[in-house]
């Protein structure tokens, strides 16, 4: 009972802000960061403990993979406008991919940080099980890793429609490529409400910066 009370709990919840964002459009109201927060609040106030509450929302945890690959059927409809465009798509994701390590290889060292946690926010732009991998495999601390790519992804779909209006970009292509190497899934989420066309430009942009990033992220390492 615990665990389906805490599956129902979690999708009410959701659905809640979901209609609380349609009725009042900001991006700090974005679904999956409120009901995040709403829930933590929840958890503590009543004193449930995480493992009881994981017990239940795996479930909910366990679609996103199914999630992920249904993101396949706009990239399959939108095929000709991303065949079009291939140049401008992968040169952009290369660069944000380099000028994203290059930031944080800068930063990170303004703030003397430990190589440790440099390696593990290295990957931060990258799709969470990608990203845990290669944070093992160049010494960083995967557990943290998987916190800065929820933080990059969370930051990405609030900040990311704001800039679109500062620096009025509009094409589809640009918001697309920009958020799905930026802020990889949760990023890809916010983008299915500029329409088809932006959302498969996105998740486009998120499987190539997870596979550029496999070979890139290893090398600033070793070069750091």
């Amino acid at each position: 009972m615990t665990a389906i009370g805490m599956i129902l709990g979690t999708v009410l919840i959701y659905f809640l802000m979901r209609k609380i964002n349609t009725r009042f459009t900001t991006p700090f109201l974005l679904p999956v960061l409120t009901t995040s927060i709403l829930i933590i609040i929840l958890l503590n106030f009543f004193s449930i403990t995480y493992d009881s509450y994981i017990r239940g929302a795996k479930w909910i945890d366990a679609m996103l993979g199914p999630a992920v690959v249904g993101l396949a059927y706009p990239l399959y409809s939108q095929w000709p406008l991303i065949k079009k465009y291939k140049f401008t798509i992968l040169t952009s994701i290369i660069s944000a991919m380099f000028s994203g390590l290059i930031s944080i290889v800068t930063f990170a060292k303004l703030l003397k940080m430990e190589d440790g946690l440099i390696h593990s926010l290295l990957p931060k732009s990258i799709t969470t099980p990608v990203a845990m991998q290669i944070s093992e495999a160049i010494g960083g601390n995967p557990s943290l890793t998987a916190v800065y790519v929820i933080v990059a992804g969370l930051t990405g779909a609030v900040i990311g429609p704001v800039l679109f209006k500062i620096f009025r970009i509009e094409k589809q292509i640009s918001r697309g490529v920009s958020i799905g190497s930026a802020a990889h899934g949760i990023g890809v989420s916010k983008l299915s409400e500029y329409g088809e066309q932006t959302v498969s430009v996105g998740s486009v942009a998120m499987t190539l910066s997870a596979v550029i990033g496999a070979f890139i992220c290893p090398l600033v390492a070793f070069f750091i």
